[in-house]
């Protein structure tokens, strides 16, 4: 059977986005790549894209009636320039929509919480992916996974709080499924990993798999927030310091069957994660 639809993914050499594309592809889907400086992407169409240069979003969704979004990393109000690109899209000829946002963020919430408020209102097939906490920000470019080989430490204001991490290999399955199934979830999806660990608890196991020691450090709520300014803009520090205060509270403390349910297998756990990728990068 030929596919005749073509997903455009957006921030198709990021976490998420490098595994849909590489997931579609696999599965016999048709891509455009999407990226900053249109990185060659093995089997599919590579085309520019920028968030704040619309003059590179008409070649993006030409041809795509189907569109995976990573919001503008760092941007404290991303429905400013994402609401116009997607009526733009649905003018094109996009009629189904993913989004990811975060399991910090509800609908109608800060930052991509807008976003997904609209977009019901802007395509008849549509779900959000509201993912916990990625298991990669300890095994790739991430501060935490730069810090744990750096010098062994975790720092959080995330206190004991636990969290469901969630495998991005996960995320990016159930990103295929929303896109290419029959019926799209029209919903949101709150995807988290198999159990809820306290950076503690990460710490432990990385210590294990890898055999090098690392520890949690807690830092406070000013402490985390300060160190993040010196990386990127005040606001956007400051609401990623709140979700590590969230955290502290109870919030992410939870698991969910999404990953089951929309592709039929169990979520990976962080042990496996590690292992695969921890032990690979040593």
């Amino acid at each position: 059977m030929t596919d005749t639809h073509t997903t455009l993914v957006i921030g198709a050499t990021g976490t998420t986005g490098s595994r849909t594309t590489a997931q579609l592809i696999a599965a016999g889907h048709h891509v455009t790549a999407a990226s900053r400086h249109a990185a060659p992407v093995p089997g599919a169409e590579s085309v520019r894209f920028d968030w704040y240069d619309p003059t590179t979003h008409a070649e993006a969704l030409d041809g795509a009636d189907r569109v995976y979004l990573i919001p503008p990393l760092g941007d404290s109000d991303p429905a400013s320039v994402m609401l116009p690109f997607l009526r733009q899209a649905r003018a094109a000829g996009v009629h189904r929509a993913v989004l990811l946002s975060s399991s910090a963020i509800p609908e109608g919430g800060p930052a991509v919480g807008a976003v997904h408020q609209a977009l019901p209102g802007l395509f008849d097939a549509w779900a959000v992916l509201r993912p916990s906490w990625f298991m990669q920000n300890f095994t790739g470019t991430h501060a935490h996974a730069q810090s744990i080989r750096a010098n062994g430490t975790i720092l959080t204001a995330a206190g004991t709080g636990r969290v469901g991490f969630i495998d991005a290999d996960d995320i990016a399955a159930v990103a295929v499924r929303a896109l290419t199934d029959d019926q799209a979830p029209n919903t949101d999806l709150l995807l988290t990993g198999p159990e809820a660990l306290s950076h503690d608890d990460i710490a432990t196991i990385i210590t294990e798999v890898t055999g090098r020691p690392v520890a949690h450090r807690q830092l406070t709520y000013e402490q985390i927030r300060d160190r993040l300014t010196a990386l990127m803009p005040p606001e956007f520090a400051a609401m990623l310091a709140r979700m590590d205060r969230a955290i502290a509270e109870g919030t992410e403390d939870r698991t969910t069957d999404a990953v089951q349910r929309l592709t039929g297998r169990p979520p990976h756990s962080f042990r496996a994660v590690a292992e695969r990728e921890m032990t690979r990068n040593s």
